[in-house]
């Protein structure tokens, strides 16, 4: 966890119920924490409910889940971390994608530790290339919906595929609500009620706190003297948490806030997704 040893606080209840290519190496060959609050249709509160408890609730239309695997010590990620970085101002806005930057960890013994890596974010892509059959793993890799996207180098469906995705109903409705940051944390919950009922075993609801505007100079590894800036960053994804029987779920976490994260630039988001195709539901 990039809280460092901090232990978050978690409670589910049920409703009715108390409560780059890895081979055997591992490489490739003060405090307003919270500005918005954002669901996988990514609501945005204003400016003025940071001191206050808010809520988002998601809507009518699916968004999308794009996951981007990345490492400060891969040299051919920085072009698609900026890739990702200028999704918002060509049109792919939070209404219409939620977008989640995890940085690797098997980098790191190359002389470079990116310091937002995490070894679960690692587990986490393993598990996604095993899903979709994959015999490796790689940086940078682009997961949408739960599937592999690779850019076309003439042309790229991306835009089609989002508005495709966009178009479908969710299959999941989330409310989320945010306390006003206290001791260092920032207490969250959500309700999360599902659609279709062969899927209810297979849903996963997720919590990522993420930061924008980040920038870091690296001293060593294949992108050494290189100043490189990120946005989507996962700080800490709280999951998977399942719904019962009725595809009803009501979470409360406690997020450990590090002093050295910026406060206007902390996001949170909930997703759910089925764990078995990858599939988000909403």
């Amino acid at each position: 966890m990039v809280d460092r040893g901090a232990n978050p606080q978690v409670a589910v209840s049920r409703r009715n119920q108390d409560t780059v290519h890895e081979n055997d190496a591992g490489t490739t060959m003060p405090l307003q924490y919270h500005r918005w609050i954002a669901l996988a249709v990514m609501l945005m509160l204003p400016a003025a409910a940071i001191s206050a408890q808010c809520t988002a609730t998601s809507g009518t239309h699916r968004v999308a889940l794009l996951e981007l695997y990345t490492s400060e010590g891969c040299a051919s990620c920085p072009p698609t971390d900026r890739w990702v970085s200028a999704l918002p101002a060509r049109g792919f806005t939070s209404a219409r994608i939620l977008t989640l930057a995890f940085h690797v960890d098997y980098w790191n013994h190359l002389g470079w530790n990116d310091p937002y890596a995490q070894a679960r974010f690692s587990e986490r892509q393993r598990l996604a290339s095993a899903r979709n059959q994959a015999r490796f793993v790689y940086t940078p890799q682009l997961v949408l919906n739960g599937k592999d996207h690779r850019r076309g180098i003439i042309r790229d469906d991306f835009p089609e595929k989002i508005a495709a995705i966009n178009r479908d109903k969710p299959r999941a409705a989330i409310t989320l609500k945010q306390a006003p940051p206290a001791n260092g944390s920032l207490a969250v919950s959500a309700k999360v009620a599902l659609d279709g009922m062969a899927e209810h075993s297979l849903a996963q609801t997720y919590l990522a706190l993420y930061e924008n505007n980040l920038a870091n100079q690296v001293g060593a590894g294949e992108n050494r003297g290189k100043k490189l800036q990120h946005d989507f960053v996962v700080r800490e994804l709280a999951g998977p948490f399942a719904a019962d029987t009725s595809g009803a779920l009501d979470i409360a976490y406690s997020f450990r806030l590090d002093r050295n994260w910026k406060p206007g630039d902390l996001h949170v988001a909930a997703f759910v997704q089925n764990q078995q195709s990858g599939d988000v539901l909403q």
